[in-house]
């Protein structure tokens, strides 16, 4: 992993909140660079193709991981295709993806058309172009009752090889939280991994196609302060470059849908954690509690033994 020198505290009227739009870019709907974010390592693009369009690639500086949050993709780089089936929207269970490392081009085009995230992260390894099979990401409930939630664990640093990029995506029923209890990965120590954070939602419309809505809170200290509680919408951002942060709440009616992108200055890929001491408490009344019995959506998933080691 790349290192760097710690990003400064966040400045106040500086907004971590981006609804969907602000943030496009070219030929991206959205664009979050390390200079957009004013941090060092983490990045998120989502790219939209009509079917039969396609577009070039410079990954640059970061290792890239390609995921379909709807429709399917040919990806061309180093001299290899790999062909990704995709999936008709982020609710129907995991997706395959495909891993680009720093300094290639490649070529992604869509038969179908449809909504490519390009999720990002400073790399000092240049490692081969990989297919990763929807099959083989895990799929795992976290939490139970109203805490419950389903996760996949595409590109964790125990389940997928790469240099500093962490990611994952998160699907929380109508009425759940989840990023519960609140928790922060912004130091190095034996506890904490420091890493930045992009969460990117999508959120499910009622039954009659009427736009949903959910709740996300990120906060920090009184040395590093940040403030944030944003009503987010489908296809919103918010970064979190440092301090506590969840829950996140999905309104009755809506399911919501999260990515997220992880990268830090630490030379360990790893993804650790504290709770908030003043929630923390919540986790040990999970034992006693289901996990919500409308998880798994789409998908197979193991339990985490009432998600007592993960938010």
């Amino acid at each position: 992993m790349t290192t760097a020198a710690r990003p400064a505290p966040a400045r106040p009227g500086r907004s971590w909140h981006l609804p969907a739009g602000t943030a496009a870019s070219g030929p991206f709907s959205l664009e979050v660079t390390p200079e957009s974010a004013g941090w060092g390592h983490s990045s998120l693009r989502v790219l939209e193709l009509a079917a039969g369009a396609s577009h070039t690639l410079e990954t640059g500086p970061d290792e890239v991981v390609v995921v379909p949050l709807a429709g399917s993709l040919h990806v061309g780089c180093d001299g290899k295709t790999l062909t990704l089936a995709g999936r008709s929207d982020v609710f129907a269970g995991p997706t395959d993806f495909a891993y680009l490392p720093l300094g290639a081009t490649a070529t992604l085009a869509s038969p179908t058309g449809g909504r490519f995230a390009l999720c990002g992260a400073r790399a000092s390894r240049r490692l081969p172009v990989r297919y990763g099979p929807a099959g083989g990401v895990p799929v795992e409930l976290r939490g139970a009752g109203p805490c419950s939630r389903q996760v996949h664990n595409f590109a964790t640093a125990d389940v997928f090889e790469a240099d500093s990029i962490i990611a994952c995506e998160v699907i929380t029923p109508g009425g759940n939280w989840s990023s519960y209890p609140p928790h922060k990965h912004d130091e190095t120590s034996a506890a904490e991994t420091e890493l930045e954070e992009i969460y990117y939602f999508e959120v499910a419309p009622g039954p009659a196609g009427t736009p949903g809505l959910a709740y996300h809170r990120v906060y920090g200290t009184a040395e590093r302060p940040i403030d944030v509680l944003a009503e987010v919408r489908d296809r919103d951002v918010v970064l979190v470059p440092h301090g506590w942060h969840g829950p996140s709440i999905a309104a009755p009616g809506h399911h919501l849908y999260y990515l997220n992108v992880m990268a830090g200055p630490g030379p360990e890929r790893a993804w650790r954690i504290v709770d908030d001491p003043d929630h923390a408490w919540i986790r040990g009344t999970w034992a006693d509690e289901d996990v919500d019995p409308r998880l798994p959506l789409h998908a197979p998933a193991r339990p985490s033994q009432n998600g007592a080691s993960r938010p």
